[in-house]
């Protein structure tokens, strides 16, 4: 099996192809041919190093796609993106990259497969930035998408695509909706849900984070673990089961920023809770206060997809992946 992971040196990316290659047979066939991008030249894990190409490309610039296209990969994990806060900042980079980039990769595919047959896996990494206000009790598979920031409108955008170039018989696409992910591992970065994990992160490592929403703030969270879980489940799924509609959103945990602080205290004790310093934001609130904060995933759960039920299990889960199991 050929495969092509776009956003390959992102944490998603790495975490995925770490997976890939400590699990062999996570993708049901053996890979023959691997091909890594991302817009800095990713690593490959060593095992995978003989089969893989890794290189520096933006999706978005003319002939990149068809160029990553050109050798028809059987199955391609499209991750690539820039996060919601930078998408927000600079509105024609977000569309640059989070749709430009991805409608000329299923354009790609589609005049590929117009040569003679070819019909690729592409499992697309949405988010729930899709959803807008006002919300219900819990956002069930059947509520509209009707997104408040550009970030959410690009992906949306992204998820009509892929369901339309499924429907006409271009690809088989399978987007999910991914919940934030916490505890993103590494240095703090543009998206405005960052704070969910610095808080967490920083402290257990005996460091200041950073606090600028109340403790009241709810949200829907994943690990990182589990979102590789997702990955990997959605390029083994039959997608006959899934249907016509394409984009599923993924199991999680609804909770509050208060619990994330108290489970952080139950794992890590009150001198980590300390390290917590309270710096309101009204940007980065307003931007919050518009996002969905718990859902109904019946769907996505009756297909196998699996997520965390518990935020200490989170936060252990960080602790054993990132930090040796020691804190």
């Amino acid at each position: 099996m050929h495969v092509l992971v776009i956003g390959a040196a992102g944490m998603v990316g790495r975490k995925l192809l770490d997976k890939i290659a400590s699990q062999p047979g996570a993708l049901g066939r053996d890979i023959e041919k691997l091909i890594l991008v991302d817009v800095i030249k990713p690593d490959a894990p060593a095992s995978l190093a003989s089969i893989s190409t890794s290189r520096a490309a933006d999706l978005s610039e003319p002939g990149v796609a068809e160029s990553l296209i050109a050798s028809r990969p059987d199955l391609i994990f499209h991750l690539a993106a820039i996060v919601s806060g930078e998408a927000e900042a600079d509105f024609e980079k977000g569309y640059k990259v989070n749709l430009d980039g991805t409608r000329q990769l299923f354009e790609a595919i589609r005049l590929e497969s117009a040569k003679s047959p070819y019909k690729p896996r592409v499992v697309f990494a949405s988010s729930i930035a899709v959803f807008g206000q006002p919300f219900p009790e819990k956002i069930g598979d059947e509520f509209f998408t009707t997104p408040l920031t550009s970030y959410g409108t690009q992906k949306a955008i992204c998820e009509l695509l892929l369901s339309d170039y499924s429907r006409r018989g271009f690809f088989d696409g399978i987007g999910i909706r991914l919940p934030t992910i916490c505890i993103r591992p590494g240095k703090p970065n543009k998206a405005a849900s960052g704070f969910f994990s610095n808080i967490l992160r920083e402290p257990l490592v005996g460091q200041v984070a950073v606090l600028p929403v109340d403790e009241n703030v709810r949200h829907w969270f994943t690990s990182p673990r589990s979102a590789v879980g997702f990955f990997l489940h959605a390029a083994n799924l039959d997608l006959e089961k899934v249907g016509d509609r394409r984009n599923l959103s993924m199991p999680g945990l609804s909770a509050l920023v208060g619990e994330e602080i108290a489970a952080l205290q139950r794992v890590a004790g009150e001198k980590a809770v300390r390290l917590i310093r309270r710096e309101p934001d009204a940007t980065i609130q307003k931007i919050v206060a518009g996002w969905a904060t718990d859902f109904d995933t019946k769907r996505a759960t009756a297909l196998g997809f699996k997520a965390e039920t518990a935020f200490d299990d989170i936060i252990k889960a960080h602790i054993e992946d990132e930090l040796g199991g020691n804190i």
